[in-house]
């Protein structure tokens, strides 16, 4: 589509992101850490910080696959937008006054690889020290979103 002048029409065409939730593991010590810093931050984007598999993850998003939220961040924008891994990130720094350039820099050819490995050894870091998500067959068990025991 264009515009009177043969131009595409202005990004505004897209709504902005105004609000994002991040779905953390509250079991897990480097998620948790993660969670503590991201609350000091100055933020540009208010940030929700959510255990991941808690009733109010349920009821907030009741369509996300919320087992996989286990498995890498996930982090919802206040669209519909889903982000998970190294783009969940990316876009935590994106929210934050004094990351917001490193994210950008992240997006790009050269800052990817750096992204996507950091991404990797977190999920590293987080497979020694994190208890198991769930039983032997290793699915998280999430809560019964009508209030009974989880299943």
């Amino acid at each position: 589509m264009q515009g009177r002048d043969g131009r595409a029409p202005a990004p505004a065409a897209y709504p902005p992101v105004t609000r994002l939730t991040v779905l953390y593991d509250d079991r897990c010590p480097l998620c948790v850490h993660v969670r503590h810093w991201l609350q000091k931050q100055r933020q540009l984007v208010p940030l929700d910080l959510v255990p991941a598999g808690s009733q109010e993850a349920v009821r907030r998003f009741p369509g996300l696959d919320h087992a996989g939220t286990f498995e890498e961040i996930t982090v919802v924008g206040d669209r519909g937008q889903v982000y998970r891994g190294t783009a969940a990130w990316i876009v935590c720094l994106w929210a934050l006054a004094e990351h917001r350039p490193r994210a950008h820099w992240l997006t790009t050819p050269l800052g990817r690889p750096f992204a996507r490995a950091t991404v990797l050894a977190a999920a590293k870091y987080r497979s020694v020290t994190a208890e198991p998500c769930g039983p032997a067959d290793g699915r998280c068990r999430l809560p019964d979103p009508a209030g009974g025991s989880p299943g």
